[in-house]
């Protein structure tokens, strides 16, 4: 029998029940032919994360009632394919687990095997409740107990106290969300409080949105930003990522025009959650020129990320290379160099 030497391997072999999830950029579906091309060196990961592939994988194996969930960080080499010794130092521990816990059916001693596990990362609050939401929705489950109120406040029916809202709620909620959701929500928008608009920005920038909605939030960046609500207004632009780019992208390159809107958060947001929309000719240039120009940016690490991204990998890299050494992109390379 061959030895069982990458995760997808371990999958097939084993028979287990999968479904895997980016947890990089945002939460969402990863097919099992994805990984199995990134771990045959075929293929650099498509939404790497701070020099990391990282993944939700939510699984049953043999009779297990309840599925395990495992969340790794894969490290990534500098053109964003995988460093095996960490995955393979992981499988070998895996197999040596299974081989003391043979008859085993109830995964404790598999899910036993995070504990202490240099790969195991804890992702945010939101992305875990995402990720929840997803899993229940894709596997025919029932949401949880918490959609039922958020329904009920999203739509007008009922004046609650957004405080007793929970965030899996609002999580099942854009997940399980149709057309008709979407039209109500965009009308709510306007009324909601700041602090329960921004939680469901959260949300929101891990699913897409049409253009009603999209319009909404943008409407409430905007009115965020007036005030100097940066926190909100950041919310919005993240959550507007997941509408279409003939949306995203004039609201994007407004906002790079106003020197006096592009703070490092909300560059961040952009870069975080609105990676796909700057595959444009003209628009990665000028965010990556705000960014070179704000000493509170991180620009090195953003743009080390963003070119990390298989799709933005050369446009990043001819924009550096192509930069004038007096423009703030060839003075932060020079500053570099020194």
């Amino acid at each position: 029998m061959q030895p069982i030497n990458t995760l997808h391997g371990f999958f097939v072999r084993s028979g287990a029940t999968v479904s895997l999830y980016h947890l990089g950029r945002r939460v969402e579906p990863c097919e099992m032919s994805t990984l199995a091309a990134f771990e045959a060196g075929e293929l650099a990961w498509p939404t790497p994360w701070q020099g990391q592939a990282r993944l939700g994988l939510v699984f049953r194996l043999g009779e297990m009632h309840d599925p395990l969930i495992w969340f790794l960080a894969l490290p990534l080499d500098e053109q964003g394919q995988l460093v095996p010794a960490p995955r393979d130092a992981f499988l070998q521990r895996l197999m040596e687990t299974l081989g003391r816990s043979v008859g085993r059916e109830d995964g404790q001693a598999v899910d036993n095997l995070m504990k202490d596990n240099p790969l195991v990362f804890t992702p945010s609050l939101p992305f875990q409740a995402l990720l929840h939401a997803r899993a229940s929705h894709d596997l025919g489950m029932s949401a949880s107990q918490h959609l039922e109120p958020v329904e009920a406040y999203l739509s007008g029916q009922q004046e609650i106290d957004w405080w007793a809202l929970g965030l899996q709620g609002l999580a099942d909620f854009v997940v399980r969300m149709g057309a008709d959701d979407q039209a109500r929500l965009a009308s709510r928008l306007p009324a909601l409080p700041g602090e329960a608009l921004t939680s469901l920005c959260y949300c929101l920038e891990n699913v897409a949105i049409g253009a009603d909605l999209a319009r909404a939030l943008q409407d409430r960046g905007e009115a965020a930003a007036s005030t100097g609500d940066i926190e909100t207004f950041s919310a919005c632009v993240r959550a507007v990522a997941g509408a279409d780019s003939d949306l995203a992208g004039p609201w994007y390159d407004a906002l790079l025009a106003d020197a006096d809107a592009c703070g490092p958060d909300l560059l961040a947001a952009m870069a975080g959650r609105g990676w796909h929309h700057l595959e444009d000719a003209e628009r990665l240039p000028n965010f990556l020129t705000r960014l070179a120009g704000r000493e509170d940016a991180d620009f090195v690490s953003v743009a080390r990320d963003l070119a990390l991204v298989p799709r933005l990998r050369l446009p990043v890299l001819m924009t550096l290379r192509e930069a004038a050494p007096e423009s703030p992109i060839g003075r932060r390379l020079a500053a570099l160099n020194r």
